[in-house]
């Protein structure tokens, strides 16, 4: 069980975002938030989107740096991928 943090390259509110998952359970990935003071309304549907600044701390907290692409797939992998077109 892992916990997986991507590169910030996501542009909203003035500043850039990354994606914190599990790559085994919503419970370990939700727990993990809690632990890192995550607020509940940064999860969506499969993920944290969680600041750029925060970055360093979570991966000391424990969770993997990876990039978009491997977090993509082992989410997927995972079976946990909320694909897009089942967001709406």
């Amino acid at each position: 069980m892992t916990v997986l943090v991507d590169t910030p390259m996501w542009p909203a509110h003035g500043r850039l975002w990354a994606h914190l998952v599990s790559d085994a359970s919503l419970d370990e990935l939700h727990a993990f938030a809690r632990r890192a003071g995550l607020p509940p309304r940064g999860f969506d549907r499969d993920h944290y989107d969680v600041p750029a600044e925060r970055v360093p701390d979570l991966v000391a907290q424990g969770a993997e740096a990876v990039s978009a692409g491997e977090l993509t797939r082992r989410l997927i992998a995972s079976g946990l991928r909320v694909r897009a077109r089942d967001r709406r």
